[in-house]
């Protein structure tokens, strides 16, 4: 891929600059001074992360949201990435006086030798019933009603 390459350069090529070439870039690239007592280490990774930025179309549409909410002080919106379940994670819940072991992998939850492919699923193997999956194994939290 020649974007990967082109950018491969480029990050080479900021390690070498000294301090004013590096400050010389930044003026360049991002179109304001660089802070006043930045380090060479410091406007070289900087510059690197927005390079790397520009090169890959930026940061995700919900990463721009949780980072605006951080910025005015709010507690970020629950995005798919936070609330994901990571493999190896195991989940238990107790249901009618037995436990329920569940394994996260990256096919999905397996309990019992069987995989499956959603926590809703599971859960309605395991009640019988349509659950929420995250709601049934304690992993979402109920609105409060007022």
């Amino acid at each position: 891929m020649p974007v990967d390459r082109h950018l491969g350069d480029e990050l080479k090529e900021l390690e070498e600059l000294s301090l004013s070439e590096l400050q010389e870039v930044w003026r360049r690239h991002l179109k304001c001074s660089p802070p006043r007592h930045a380090s060479v280490r410091f406007l070289s990774l900087a510059l690197a992360y927005a390079l790397q930025e520009r090169t890959c179309l930026g940061l995700s549409a919900s990463a721009r949201r949780e980072l605006a909410a951080i910025a005015k002080g709010n507690t970020p919106p629950l995005s798919s990435t936070s609330s994901a379940i990571k493999p190896g994670t195991r989940l238990l819940r107790e249901w009618h006086g037995e436990t329920h072991e569940v394994v996260a992998t990256d096919q999905g939850f397996v309990w019992r030798g069987r995989t499956f492919r959603s926590l809703t699923a599971l859960a309605h193997a395991i009640t019988g019933a349509k659950w929420n999956g995250h709601r049934f194994f304690g992993l979402s939290k109920r609105r409060k009603v007022p």
